[in-house]
């Protein structure tokens, strides 16, 4: 008989493992969340999205290019993001915390408390097939204001992740790059006029995901994503963690809601 996966002992990441994400920026743990638990999110989360339980993020909040421009246009009222996860449902909270997950995450900080954060990165992304927009390609960074750049982003697939539906797309090794004023614009999107980006971005890697699977990137790591070309809703759960040795900056957005502990030390 199977035991699910939710039940299993906390992991221990390889060697090989920590040594991916160190040096690509990014690292896929599969089927980390159960069937079952898988299951009861993406009700939840269809549920929410259909009536719009605020509070929501919608395409025309985005401004992305293509989105509706305003929510009174045709798909603007259409959802983007579910926020404030944690806060939202004991279901989600659940996962935001999840000891096996939290367990990776400490590892790959190096810290052994773990803080979640309650701010932007705590939702539920939603991309609808009509609607959805693309997102260029950009460091999660550029939403941060912390005192250091070390924080890991943990993105649950509630159902298929391909590139027709809109998965994520990484650009390995890029959390330890430096780049030039020149290459990104005004809004930190990583320029696809530059040559020197073009090559970069030749590099892409698709991160496809099964239900259940969980990506893991650095807050530095750039990522994009396409709009959703399928006939099917797409559902991801995205927050954000971060040790010990980093606090958000005290008066930004990033402060704006307290933040809570994830994992506690061991001996704590």
């Amino acid at each position: 008989m199977s035991v699910p996966a939710d039940s299993l002992p906390q992991p221990q990441l390889t060697p090989a493992q920590r040594q991916v994400f160190a040096e690509d920026g990014f690292l896929i743990m599969r089927q980390l969340a159960s069937v079952e638990r898988i299951a009861a999110l993406r009700s939840l989360a269809l549920a929410h999205a259909d009536r719009r339980v605020v509070p929501i993020e919608y395409e025309a909040d985005v401004a992305y290019p293509g989105a509706p421009a305003s929510r009174e246009a045709e798909g603007g009222d259409t959802p983007r993001r579910l926020l404030q996860a944690h806060d939202r449902d004991p279901l989600l909270a659940d996962w935001t915390t999840d000891a096996r997950l939290t367990a990776i995450v400490a590892q790959l900080l190096d810290s052994e408390r773990v803080w979640l954060s309650r701010n932007h990165h705590n939702c539920v992304m939603t991309k609808h097939p009509r609607f959805s927009t693309a997102t260029a390609w950009h460091r999660d960074l550029r939403y941060w204001a912390f005192e250091t750049p070390r924080l890991v982003n943990a993105w649950l697939a509630l159902g298929d992740e391909r590139p027709d539906n809109g998965g994520m797309r990484l650009l390995p090794g890029t959390h330890r790059m430096r780049f030039d004023a020149d290459a990104m614009d005004a809004d930190q999107f990583l320029r696809e006029d530059v040559p020197r980006n073009r090559e970069l971005i030749a590099s892409a890697v698709e991160a496809t995901l099964d239900p259940g699977d969980v990506l893991l990137f650095d807050a530095g790591t750039l990522h994009a994503a396409g709009a959703n070309a399928t006939d099917e809703l797409k559902l991801s759960v995205v927050t954000t963690y971060y040790g010990a040795d980093n606090a958000p900056v005290p008066g930004t957005r990033s402060a704006q809601r307290p933040p809570m502990i994830a994992r506690e030390p061991d001996h704590a």
